[in-house]
């Protein structure tokens, strides 16, 4: 048996958030499969199914995101789960463009605090996961506010797509066929990331360009207004001047 955890924060005020990612992977699944619930239990909801062939447990944690390792761990134990072959964990991450996913067998937990407790309690990095993309924290917003925000309809679109690609590379691994997902979709992920650099850089110059012209407006216009003070000072002496 697999199990294949998603990650994200219970309640709807949570839904559609950056990083309610995992939750959303394993709703796409869910209905893709026909994966009937089996309610809460060891603090996760979970369904158990047939997907390409194998039997599945598709899990999300209920504990809140920092504390996702409880459930894992719980699930892992009482179902006897090898996590170095029999676990899959998918979530978000803002080093990624949205739209791309990133695929590895192992790792560290790369700042995520539900993939630091996973690490934690499991007591190994040695499992494979999917992060789906959710974009650049802006410089003037707070983490916590960002990845509880949700998204732009522009990168909805995108997002959605990630995680249809995230469900093809859950039907990869079941079939013991994880490279060929990794070759797919991270080289995909690769081009969209690049493509994304591209434009940001262009869209930086295209900004420092504006306030180039800006700044050259606003010194002609201080030096048209300083020229034209000059002018009606000059008028004015000559007027005092014929008045004496």
């Amino acid at each position: 048996m697999y199990l294949i955890v998603g990650l994200g924060n219970p309640g709807r005020k949570y839904e559609g958030t950056k990083h309610n990612m995992g939750f959303d992977t394993i709703d796409e699944l869910v209905v893709q499969f026909q994966i009937p619930s089996s309610g809460v239990d060891r603090k996760g909801m979970y369904g158990k199914g047939i997907i390409a062939g194998q039997k599945v447990l598709l899990m999300k944690p209920m504990t809140y995101m920092n504390l996702s390792g409880e459930a894992v761990r719980a699930f892992a134990d009482f179902y006897k789960i090898d996590p170095e072959r029999e676990l899959l964990v998918i979530y978000d991450d803002i080093s990624l463009p949205p739209g791309s996913i990133r695929i590895r067998k192992k790792g560290s937990a790369g700042g995520h605090n539900g993939m630091k407790s996973i690490i934690q309690h499991l007591g190994t990095d040695r499992f494979p996961r999917i992060r789906v993309g959710i974009g650049e924290k802006p410089a003037n917003w707070d983490l916590a506010d960002f990845v509880m925000a949700p998204f732009s309809k522009e990168d909805r679109v995108k997002v959605d797509e990630a995680i249809r690609d995230a469900a093809v590379s859950v039907e990869l691994f079941l079939q013991d066929d994880l490279d060929s997902a990794m070759n797919r979709f991270n080289k995909k992920g690769d081009a969209e990331a690049k493509a994304a650099k591209r434009a940001a850089k262009a869209a930086a110059r295209a900004e420092r360009a504006a306030l180039r012209e800006k700044e050259k407006a606003e010194a002609a216009a201080a030096q048209k207004d300083s020229q034209s003070t000059e002018e009606a000072a000059a008028e004015l002496e000559k007027g005092t001047e014929g008045n004496q």
